[in-house]
């Protein structure tokens, strides 16, 4: 194969007139990690509420938890976005669905909402579980120690159960920030697209691809070692 390699096109100035490739790519990483917190803090927040929802002894609760759960895990992620995207501003109402396609920076609030409410269904059946993998008589104990059910949600089951599910809850937040590069799809500009943009410019695709890689396995390598840092820090005295 007649490949010409060229480590030093990150120095570059890229097409787009402003700074090098290396810039560019930087650009991208940015928007990535924008993307996954944003949207990790619609998942966590409202994949609680389902999780819950889905322990408590009301059956509509269970029911609603369930449907959510189903509908957003068991529909690809792409034909999500693609849904978010392009067919949601069209089944709002004209004037409102008009401003949703001229909002700047629309693909990056489509994402975020997008992967917000996917991720939220994984951690919903994470939270559930957590709560399930505790002793019956905590919730028993807080109930007869006189807290209402959602004082003993928040005091007693949620901090424990938060605890055991932390490394899991760690992969989704991976999964979340590598499912971003799916928003390429509909214009976001993060690591993935920025990679591709460049070598389409300067036909380098392995020096693009290599560096995205190096990125991405960084990034990765940092929230791991910080959510190791967390289990430590939460863990139970004598549980480690």
């Amino acid at each position: 194969m007649n490949y010409n390699w060229n480590w030093g096109i990150f120095l570059d100035p890229s097409p787009e007139g402003a700074g090098t490739y290396a810039d560019m790519l930087l650009s991208g990483l940015a928007w990535t990690v924008a993307t996954a917190l944003a949207s990790w803090v619609i998942a966590f927040t409202l994949g609680s509420v389902i999780g819950v929802m889905r322990t408590l002894p009301s059956r509509a609760a269970n029911a609603v938890g369930a449907a959510y759960v189903e509908l957003f895990r068991n529909v690809p992620l792409l034909v999500q976005m693609f849904l978010w995207y392009f067919v949601l501003p069209e089944l709002l109402p004209a004037g409102l669905g008009t401003a949703v396609k001229q909002l700047p920076d629309a693909p990056f609030y489509t994402a975020v909402l997008c992967l917000g409410f996917f991720t939220a269904s994984r951690v919903a059946e994470q939270v559930r579980a957590g709560i399930h993998a505790l002793p019956r008589g905590q919730a028993q104990a807080g109930l007869a120690l006189g807290l209402t059910r959602a004082q003993t949600y928040r005091y007693v089951l949620l901090p424990n159960a938060y605890r055991i599910i932390l490394p899991p809850l760690t992969s989704e937040f991976l999964n979340n920030l590598k499912n971003t590069s799916v928003a390429l799809t509909i214009g976001l500009l993060e690591l993935t697209a920025r990679a591709r943009s460049m070598q389409e410019f300067s036909f380098q695709v392995f020096e693009a691809f290599t560096a995205a890689t190096i990125l991405y396995l960084l990034l990765n390598l940092v929230v791991i070692a910080g959510a190791t840092l967390l289990e430590r820090t939460v863990a139970v005295p004598g549980t480690r």
